[in-house]
């Protein structure tokens, strides 16, 4: 022999790698798929549905730019049945906790229209979600037990902006940076960090607080116009007043 396979032995070979093949392929775990959804305003959405589907936006087009969550689940994993959240029922839920913890509600509508654009359902690729997109710690932190229920995730999220508020003394470009980055992350950079996503959030929440009949109370925080000095992702010292 000289090593060659005869054709029989090709064709035993090729059999066996196709039957390994099928073997391996079933042994791997579903795909999530794409699918699409119409969301209330008309828009087409496409979704990367994973076998657990956290919630489903309904093809119908309620009035007041509704959502109908099909269905909820919890960071420990408990469903929880459908429910029904409307714009009106979600300002509710502000005025209430606004109220409760002493925030200028003016306030926590510009964290929740930036944070997740008033979807009760919204979850970002870290993890945070709700209206006031909560991470799993901060929710934790706050006793929630379920951060898709509107009521507790509205809630936790203003008694954490009230906790930043008090920590940086009214001071609003601090407690936002906070909010998106974490208070470490203030702290050591003595200011705003140097993180594009952090300066641009703190800019979009001002700019939806401060911006004509958004019916915020005169003086309720500072806007500091002190120098900062940041340090960026190159190791460049910048020197900002934003």
């Amino acid at each position: 022999m000289n090593g060659l396979q005869t054709p029989t032995n090709l064709r035993n070979v090729l059999v066996l790698s196709l039957v390994f093949s099928g073997v391996l392929g079933a042994s791997r775990p579903a795909q999530a798929q794409i699918t699409s959804e119409t969301a209330t305003d008309g828009r087409r959405l496409f979704v990367n549905a994973e076998p657990r589907v956290i919630a489903k936006l309904s093809s119908r087009k309620p009035a007041n730019r509704s959502i109908y969550l099909q269905s909820e689940i919890s960071f420990t994993g408990t469903d929880r049945p459908a429910m029904f959240l409307d714009r009106d029922g979600a300002e509710k839920l502000v005025r209430e906790a606004a109220e409760r913890h002493k925030v200028d509600p003016a306030l926590v509508r510009a964290v929740i229209e930036t944070e997740s654009n008033w979807n009760p359902a919204a979850r970002s690729n870290k993890g945070a979600v709700g209206l006031m997109q909560l991470i799993p710690t901060t929710a934790m932190r706050f006793g929630v037990n379920d951060a898709y229920s509107p009521k507790q995730n509205v809630d936790a999220g203003v008694k954490y902006l009230k906790t930043l508020l008090e920590r940086y003394r009214g001071n609003l470009d601090l407690a936002l940076a906070a909010y998106n980055a974490g208070e470490g992350a203030v702290d050591r950079a003595h200011g705003i960090p140097a993180f594009r996503e952090t300066q641009s959030y703190v800019r979009k929440v001002q700019d939806a607080y401060y911006r004509p009949g958004s019916g915020r109370m005169d003086e309720a925080y500072t806007r500091s116009s002190r120098i900062h000095r940041q340090v960026d992702e190159n190791g460049r010292i910048i020197f900002t007043n934003e």
